[in-house]
């Protein structure tokens, strides 16, 4: 069978407290009824979640979401390390697809969607970026900026497509339940992608826009 795992990588730091998490948190339930009650998407797909704050954990790990009651919630505090972010999703993915490989499937490049609502506080992270897009089995990322988020630092993370949010026109709670309808809709349209196309010519379906947030150019010199 062919797969196509996709990662929600989110920051828990103390910032995304209250309102934040709250908002991820009510959106989960919307994103694992759309997906595990559609037969041809759940089997053409996983899903995982990671959180990062000082440290970095995997909440959800790989799975078919057509196997699962619910998603765990997401719960903030600490700093925004995003080198533990990249280190751990590197390992996670190399685990992962080994799995799924032995299992007999053949698996599409993962797909990250990343999500900060800061400014990362490592200094490293940088070399924890770089080797997650060298190594073999390297992630699409879209990126996602709120609240606080960099423009640049965003379009750095980025390698697909990269999102910041409009502050003056949305608020980070309906910010953070458009990004989650947005990876819910990649995930579902990618998958009809793949039912259609047979697994040959398949691509990756990302919305080129979403509400609320400027596209950001990834031409960078």
């Amino acid at each position: 069978m062919q797969l196509l795992p996709f990662y929600m990588v989110c920051d828990e730091s103390g910032s995304m407290a209250g309102g934040g998490v709250d908002a991820i948190n009510a959106a989960l339930p919307d994103l694992h009824q759309e997906i595990s009650t559609n037969p041809s998407v759940a089997d053409k797909t996983r899903f995982a979640l990671i959180g990062f704050s000082t440290q970095a954990s995997v909440l959800q790990p790989l799975a078919d979401l057509s196997e699962l009651t619910q998603l765990p919630s997401l719960s903030a505090g600490g700093v925004t390390s995003f080198g533990a972010a990249f280190r751990l999703l590197k390992d996670t993915i190399e685990k992962d697809v080994a799995a799924l490989k032995g299992e007999g499937h053949d698996v599409y490049r993962p797909v990250v969607f990343f999500l900060s609502d800061g400014i990362p506080t490592d200094e490293g992270w940088r070399t924890a970026l770089s080797e997650l897009n060298a190594f073999r089995y390297a992630p699409k990322i879209i990126a996602f900026g709120i609240s606080d988020a960099d423009a640049a630092t965003i379009t750095e993370v980025a390698n697909f497509k990269a999102f910041i949010q409009q502050s003056d026109s949305i608020s980070p709670a309906v910010a953070l339940r458009e990004f989650a309808s947005s990876l819910t809709r990649s995930i579902v349209s990618s998958a009809t992608s793949m039912a259609a196309q047979g697994g040959d010519g398949f691509q990756l379906q990302v919305d080129e826009q979403v509400p609320g947030f400027t596209s950001l150019s990834l031409d960078k010199l």
